[in-house]
Formats: C-alpha cells, sequence, structure tokens
C-alpha cells in the first residue's frame, strides 16, 4: 500500500503538471492570436490612411500641373498674337516698300532714257569735235596720241634724269661724310691690346746639363717628345736654352707646356713623357674651349655649335703677322657690331659673321682652299644663317656679299688689320713685297711708273696716254691684278689705280 502510494503520487503530479502547462499554452497562443489580429487591423487602417492621403497629394500635383499646363498656353498663345501682329505690320511696311520702289523705279526709266539720249548726242559732237581737229591740225586721232604721249614720255625722262642726278650728288656729299663719321666713332670707341706671337717658342733650361737628359739615351727621349707632339726640337750651341719649331700654334704650345713641366718635374723618360703630353693635350682643349666660350660671352653670342666654339677658340694660338687671330676677330666683331648699329643693319647678325669671319684659320684639316672658303663651309655645317656664311666667304671677296652685314664685315676686318701696331712684318719682307708689287706693274708694256702706297694695299699706276687708248687701260688694269694674284701672296686685297693723263707743256718767252 504504502508502495502503491509512493508510486502514484508522483505519477499524478506528473499529470497535473502536463495539464497545467498545457492550459497555460493554450491561453498564451489565444492571446498571441488577439494580438495578431489587432496588429492586422491596425496595418489595414493606416494602409487606409495612406492610401487616401497618396489619392490627395496626386489630385493636388494633378491640379497644379493642370494650372501650369493652363498658364503656359495662355502665354504661347499671347506670343503667338504678339508674332501675328508684328509679321502683319511687316507685311504691311513691305508692301509699302514695294510701291515706293515701283516709283522710283520708274523715275530711274525715265532718267536712263534722257542720260541715253544726252549720250548719243555727246558722242554725235564728240565725233564732230575730232574731225575738225583733224582737219585743223592736219593729223588723225591716233597721230595726235602718240604725239602727245611721246612729249609726256620725254618731258618726264628728264625731269627724271634732273631729280636723279641732284638725289646722287646730294648722297654722295653725305654718304662720304657719314661714312667717315661711323669709321671715326667706332676707331675710337675701341681699344684692344694687340699679341703677337711666331711659329718658333724658346723654352729655358736651368743648365746646359739639361740638353742631355732631354736628348735621353740614343736620342729616345727627343724622338719620343717629337713624335708625341709632332714639332722639332732643335738643341744647339744656344747657352741654357731649347728651341720648339712647328707650323701648328698648337701643336708648339702643347710641346712648350709639355716640355716645362719635365724639366720642372726632373723625371724625363719616354713613359713620363707620354704621360705628361696626354695630360697637357688635355689641358690644351679644354683651354681652347674656354677662350672661345670666353669671346663669345663677351661679345653677348650665344647658341654657338660646340665645334665652332671649339674652332674659335683654336685661333687663340694662332697668329697673322703678329696679330692674335682671336682678338683679331674680337675686334672686328665689336667694330661691325658698332657700324651695324649706326647705320641700322643687323647687330647680332654682324657681329656673329665678323667674330666667325677667319674661323677656317682653325681649321684641323689640310686643304687646298683658302681660309675664307674653308670658314665658309665650316659655318655651313654648324647650320648657320645664309647671311653668316656668305659674310663668311665674302670677306675677301672670294665670293659676292648678298646683304649689307658682309659689307660691313669687310670694313670691320680692314679696320682692324690695318689699324697702327696691329700686325708688324719685318722691314726686309716689307721692302721685298712693296718692290715685286710695283716691278709686276712695270714690267707691262705702256705703263711709265707704279708706286706702292697704303703699306701696300694700293697700287698706282701711271699709263702712257700715247701707247694705250683709253679702251685699253681697263684690260690693262685686269691684267696686272691677274698677274699679282698669280706671283704674290698677301693678306687682304691691292687696289689697283690707273691713271692716264694728257699733259701739255709750253712755254711763252
Amino acid at each position: 500500500m504504502n508502495i502503491l502510494l509512493c508510486i502514484g503520487l508522483p505519477v499524478a503530479g506528473i499529470v497535473l503538471g502536463w495539464t497545467i502547462r498545457w492550459l497555460y499554452a493554450r491561453f498564451q497562443l489565444s492571446a498571441s492570436e488577439q494580438r495578431a489580429e489587432r496588429v492586422k487591423q491596425d496595418a489595414i487602417k493606416e494602409a487606409e490612411a495612406q492610401k487616401k492621403e497618396i489619392l490627395l497629394e496626386a489630385k493636388d500635383q494633378l491640379i497644379r500641373e493642370r494650372n501650369q499646363q493652363e498658364r503656359e498656353n495662355r502665354e504661347r498663345r499671347s506670343e503667338l498674337q504678339r508674332f501675328e501682329r508684328r509679321l502683319i505690320l511687316k507685311e504691311e511696311t513691305l508692301d509699302k516698300r514695294v510701291i515706293t520702289l515701283d516709283e522710283q523705279e520708274k523715275v530711274f526709266e525715265n532718267r536712263e532714257k534722257q542720260i541715253s539720249t544726252k549720250e548719243d548726242e555727246l558722242e554725235t559732237q564728240e565725233k564732230r569735235y575730232i574731225q575738225e581737229l583733224e582737219r585743223i591740225s592736219g593729223l588723225t586721232a591716233p597721230e595726235a596720241k602718240n604725239l602727245i604721249i611721246q612729249n609726256l614720255e620725254n618731258e618726264a625722262r628728264h625731269d627724271a634724269q634732273v631729280l636723279l642726278n641732284k638725289v646722287e650728288q646730294e648722297a654722295q656729299l653725305s654718304s662720304e661724310k657719314k661714312a667717315r663719321d661711323i669709321l671715326v666713332a667706332t676707331i675710337q670707341r675701341i681699344a684692344t691690346e694687340t699679341t703677337s706671337d711666331i711659329t718658333v717658342a724658346t723654352v729655358s733650361l736651368p743648365s746646359d746639363e739639361m740638353k742631355g737628359r732631354i736628348i735621353g739615351r740614343e736620342g729616345r727621349n727627343i724622338r719620343t717628345l717629337e713624335t708625341l707632339t709632332g714639332v722639332d726640337i732643335i738643341i744647339d750651341d744656344t747657352p741654357e736654352a731649347v728651341v720648339i719649331s712647328c707650323f701648328d700654334p698648337v701643336r708648339k704650345e702643347i710641346a712648350k707646356v709639355s716640355l716645362e713641366r719635365l724639366i720642372t718635374d726632373g723625371r724625363i723618360h719616354p713613359a713620363r713623357i707620354e704621360e705628361i703630353v696626354q695630360k697637357v693635350t688635355r689641358e690644351i682643349q679644354h683651354k681652347i674651349y674656354e677662350e672661345g666660350e670666353k669671346v663669345l660671352f663677351d661679345l653677348g653670342i650665344h647658341n654657338m655649335n660646340q665645334d665652332g666654339v671649339r674652332a674659335l677658340g683654336r685661333l687663340y694660338f694662332r697668329t697673322s703677322y703678329g696679330q692674335n687671330v682671336l682678338m683679331h676677330s674680337k675686334e672686328v666683331a665689336v667694330i661691325a657690331g658698332m657700324i651695324a648699329s649706326e647705320i641700322g643693319a643687323n647687330k647680332e647678325l654682324a657681329k656673329r659673321a665678323a667674330v666667325l669671319h677667319d674661323i677656317g684659320k682653325g681649321a684641323e684639316s689640310d686643304s687646298d682652299l683658302n681660309h675664307a672658303e674653308v670658314g665658309m663651309d665650316m659655318v655651313r655645317k654648324m647650320g648657320e644663317d645664309p647671311k653668316v656664311i656668305n659674310a663668311v666667304g665674302s670677306h675677301h671677296n672670294d665670293v659676292e656679299p648678298c646683304c649689307i652685314e658682309a659689307i660691313i664685315v669687310q670694313i670691320a676686318d680692314a679696320i682692324s688689320a690695318a689699324r697702327p701696331g696691329a700686325r708688324r712684318e719685318t722691314m726686309d719682307n716689307y721692302v721685298k713685297r712693296l718692290e715685286n708689287l710695283e716691278g709686276i706693274a712695270e714690267n707691262f708694256e705702256g705703263v711709265e711708273k707704279a708706286y706702292a702706297i697704303q703699306a701696300g694695299r694700293e697700287l698706282r699706276v701711271l699709263v702712257n696716254n700715247e701707247k694705250i687708248p683709253d679702251g685699253d687701260v681697263k684690260e690693262l688694269a685686269r691684267s696686272i691684278a691677274k698677274q699679282i694674284e698669280n706671283d704674290l701672296k698677301y693678306p687682304g686685297r691691292i687696289k689697283i689705280t690707273m691713271i692716264r693723263e694728257t699733259r701739255i707743256v709750253e712755254y711763252a718767252r
């Protein structure tokens, strides 16, 4: 009994708990269904309210758009009405203009008929007048016309010739004065130093014992130095001195500097000689470029080709009759720039052409052409202006000058070379050159006497008027010039002046 009671009580508790749980679950489910129904009803009500709101907004929008459309339609109708009124006014105006034009056209037609009638009358009268004039003058109309034209042409030519002669005389007087003023002002404003170099350089020695070290065992040192530099080293009885001879001033300078450094260093052997020569060669090449750049900087010339700068710098070691060619080129550029400024020519072009005019003297290649032709080829390869090329080639009249700047370069070159102290020449060579110049002219038949003046830049030839007629003087001058070109070497050009005169002397006793 106790056992059954113990078992029944728990079972009854379990059944009772399950029943209570089930009833609670049913209650919760019923409550959830009621809440869901309320939410559903609320959602339906809210949706209907939003629907009504949307419909109201749509109606309002529709009304606003309809009102806007009506306003736009009213405005368009008004604009169309205004446009229609303007068209009507224009049409009325055009109609009035058409009527006016028709009236003017009738007036013009009447005037045209009147003018045509008057033209016919005038033409008839003109023919009658021409016939009467032909009868009175005895000339036809074409003959009279030609006669008048010929008279007018003769008068015009006469007036033009008178005016031309007057202008030529005035130009000649003013041009000579202006040219003198320009040249004097230019020469007064420039002053440059002159440098004199020769083809032989002397190197001083600390003692005569150094000559043996320079020569070396079996002459290997001096042979190495001569081979590397391309010069002739003369070691003679001159005390404490060695002479270096070379026509190339750059090689001469390299040899001189190299020998001086070897003497200072004291180590003289082929390997050391080769090392020093290479180092000095690089320094000289660098100096060449620096000298070219320096001159261009001083002159204010830019955008020069590197090969041109180097060729220009080589002129630093080149002389002409004792005048340093680079300084001469710089001086010519300054003079050319001043002259160009005075006469209104291209100053920069004149300076550029002037500084390059002797660049052919610094050419590293041997050629049969003269320095002007070589220089012209060089500046052409450098891409210079055609006027610069022409000025370089024509500064000794090897080609015809094509511009005023080329003439300016010729003038500036002559001024720089001819001024006192610019160039030097030994007295014997100078006298011999003038004697040869006079002798060439005196060898021609009909020449009585020849005089070389202006340091050999002009030759005045006196001609026998009985042997040489006027017509042959020009040919004789050309023959003398040709002979001088073939037989003599000279800088610049030589002017030949032929003088033929008839001189009659009579005495009154």
